[in-house]
C-alpha cells in the first residue's frame, strides 16, 4: 500500500474515531484492530503497521469505493427520519422495498454522525451473537462476560452518550427469541436513545399475525413503534438517469437501456448499479476496439 493510500485510510479512520468518545471505544467496534494500532496510524507512526493490518483496516472502513451515491428522495427521507429519531430519542420502523437504498443511507448517516451505531441482523444470529455484536458495535468490550452482563454494559454505556442512535438493519430477519431484546432495549433507554429498525414490508404481516395470535412479545414490539411502519419515496426514472450521470455513464442510449432494464424490477438500486457497470464495461470495450 503506497503512502497516498495510507493517508486516505488514515483520514477515513480519523473520521470514524470522531464518532466515539475514545480510541479504545473505536477499536472495540472494529475487528482485530487495537487501540494502539489506531493511535499509531493517526500519529503517522506507519513503520509499526504491517501491510496486512493496513488491508484489514481498509476493508472495514472503505465502503462503496468507485461508486458514487446519489441522494435520491428515499435517501433524503431516510436521512430525515434518522436525524429526527436521534435528536428526539424516537423509535420507528422503516419498512420499505429491498433495493430502495435503506442500508446505504443508514451507513452514510452513521459515518457522518457521532454516537450512531448500525448493526446488520442475520437469521442465524443467536442471542449471544446479537448481544456480543451489539457490544462491539457500540464500543463495549464484552470478552469474558455472560450474555446478561454484556447486555447490561451496553445499556449502561449508551445512557452516558449524547443523543445516541441504534440502527438495526434487516431487523425482520431475527428469530423471535432475539427480537425480544428490542423490548428490553426500549424499556431501558426510552427517551434517552433513538432506535430505528429497517426491513422490507414483510415485517408488517409477521407482526400483525403475531399480535392477532397473541404471540409473546409482538404486541409490545408493535406498541413501541406506535403501531406505524414508515415507507420511503420510490426511486424515479429521473433519479436513475442522475445516478447514471454521477457514475460516468453519459451516453443517452446507454442511459435509456439502463432505465428500461431496471424498470421491470421496481428501479432496484442494486440492479441499477449492475446495469450501469455493464454499460460502462461495454463502452470501454468499444473504445478499445
Amino acid at each position: 500500500m503506497d503512502e497516498n493510500k495510507k493517508t486516505e485510510v488514515r483520514n477515513r479512520l480519523a473520521r470514524y474515531c470522531q464518532r466515539y468518545h475514545s480510541n479504545n471505544m473505536a477499536a472495540a467496534s472494529l475487528k482485530n484492530i487495537s487501540a494502539a494500532t489506531i493511535s499509531n496510524i493517526l500519529n503517522q507512526k506507519w513503520n509499526l503497521i504491517s501491510e496486512e493490518m493496513w488491508r484489514r483496516l481498509e476493508s472495514q472502513l472503505v465502503r462503496n469505493e468507485g461508486w458514487q451515491i446519489f441522494s435520491t428522495a428515499a435517501y433524503q427521507d431516510m436521512t430525515l427520519y434518522l436525524g429526527y429519531a436521534q435528536q428526539q430519542s424516537n423509535v420507528m420502523w422503516v419498512a420499505a422495498p429491498a433495493g430502495i437504498g435503506k442500508s446505504t443511507a443508514a451507513a452514510s448517516y452513521a459515518a457522518l454522525n457521532r454516537n450512531v451505531f448500525r448493526l446488520t441482523c442475520a437469521p442465524d444470529m443467536t442471542r449471544s451473537d446479537f448481544v456480543h455484536e451489539l457490544a462491539g458495535t457500540v464500543g463495549v468490550r464484552a470478552n469474558g462476560m455472560s450474555i446478561r452482563e454484556s447486555f447490561q454494559e451496553i445499556l449502561k454505556h449508551l445512557v452516558t452518550l449524547d443523543h445516541p442512535l441504534l440502527i438495526f438493519d434487516e431487523a425482520d430477519k431475527l428469530a423471535d427469541s432475539v427480537m425480544y431484546y428490542f423490548i428490553a432495549i426500549y424499556n431501558a433507554l426510552e427517551d434517552r436513545c433513538g432506535i430505528v429498525f429497517l426491513s422490507t414490508a414483510a415485517i408488517k404481516k409477521r407482526i400483525t399475525r403475531g399480535v392477532l395470535k397473541d404471540k409473546k412479545g409482538y404486541d409490545e414490539i408493535e406498541s413501541r413503534i406506535c403501531r406505524r411502519y414508515i415507507d420511503l419515496t420510490p426511486v424515479s426514472a429521473r433519479e436513475i438517469e442522475q445516478i447514471c450521470l454521477a457514475n460516468g455513464l453519459q451516453d443517452a442510449q446507454a442511459i435509456a437501456r439502463v432505465k428500461s432494464d431496471v424498470k421491470a424490477y421496481g428501479n432496484d438500486l442494486r440492479r441499477v448499479k449492475q446495469s450501469v457497470g455493464r454499460e460502462l464495461l461495454q463502452a470501454k470495450r468499444e473504445e478499445g476496439e
